[in-house]
């Protein structure tokens, strides 16, 4: 069979994980990556400030800031190439699955959304847990660890030179942000503070904001979580369940994206979530050596 040729929409921490991800797949090929502008040369990729530069692309893996990709996927959607990404504002996710919903049927695409480790893969144990225990309770406890969506929304904030923040979890799916910022020349801290804690990704939490000379020096990608659920299984108490892991945050988050770039592929037009996915289509390889091999 054809291999899936993919390409990689943006060259931060996630695009860099997907173009390994990409080349590591035995069913795909790296078409390319798309940015704004050239930027530094990646040995043996094509790199592109447009997207038809390519030739044939398959699906994109759009690995921009959350709060692009609904405009960034629309425009992928109408040329009739397939999208994934990892949007990461659960509130909002719904109403983003219908737009590209309807922009995906409009062209016959389709897009796999919220497509990281959380939402996403974990979004996928916690419906497991919760079809094996129907009533009960589940936590999702995350870190300690740096936390890509709320590093991003920190860094957008007009007199940031540089940010990082950590998410450490306080137990029963409560969670501290801690936030360290590097200031650029002339930028006033206190505003940047206010700032950053008005932003909805932080409004939520308890959230503390430092000052730093250098956020290079503090980073470390790990990341992690625990899920616990406490719950009924049919009329008997008192069943517990647990999953954790220990990662890298954006190798994962690039790893699932591709898995999702394989399942995108086996999808009538539309747009999904992770939990809406047969999870063989995430596996490369035929479906009667995926069900003996996992079965």
């Amino acid at each position: 069979m054809a291999k899936i040729k993919a390409a990689v929409v943006g060259y931060g921490n996630i695009g860099k994980s997907a173009i390994e991800a990409i080349q590591a797949a035995p069913d795909m090929e790296l078409a390319g990556v798309v940015r704004r502008s050239a930027g530094e040369d990646i040995p043996g990729v094509l790199v592109v400030d447009d997207v038809d530069k390519l030739g044939k692309v398959d699906v994109a893996l759009l690995c921009t800031p959350t709060r692009s990709v609904e405009e960034t996927a629309k425009k992928y959607l109408a040329k009739g190439i397939r999208t994934v990404d990892s949007f990461d504002i659960h509130g909002g996710i719904w109403d983003l699955r219908c737009s590209l919903d309807a922009a995906a049927k409009a062209s016959g695409a389709a897009a796999v959304l919220s497509a990281g480790w959380d939402p996403g893969s974990d979004s996928v144990v916690r419906a497991l847990m919760s079809a094996m225990a129907p009533k009960g309770i589940t936590h999702t406890n995350f870190g300690p660890g740096m936390s890509m969506g709320h590093t991003v929304a920190a860094k957008s904030k007009d007199g940031v030179k540089n940010a990082l923040s950590m998410t450490i979890p306080l137990g029963t799916s409560v969670h501290r942000r801690m936030v360290y910022v590097e200031l650029a020349d002339g930028a006033d801290f206190e505003a940047v503070k206010a700032a950053i804690l008005a932003d909805d990704y932080f409004s939520h939490d308890e959230t503390h904001v430092t000052r730093v000379d250098d956020v290079d020096a503090l980073i470390d990608k790990g990341h992690g979580v625990l899920m616990t659920r406490k719950g009924v299984s049919g009329v008997t108490q008192n069943q517990n369940f647990s999953f954790t892991m220990s990662i890298n945050n954006p190798a994962l988050t690039a790893q699932v994206m591709t898995a999702c770039a394989r399942a995108v592929m086996k999808q009538a037009p539309g747009a999904y979530t992770m939990i809406e996915l047969p999870v063989a289509d995430l596996l490369p390889g035929g479906k009667e050596a995926i069900v003996r091999a996992f079965v």
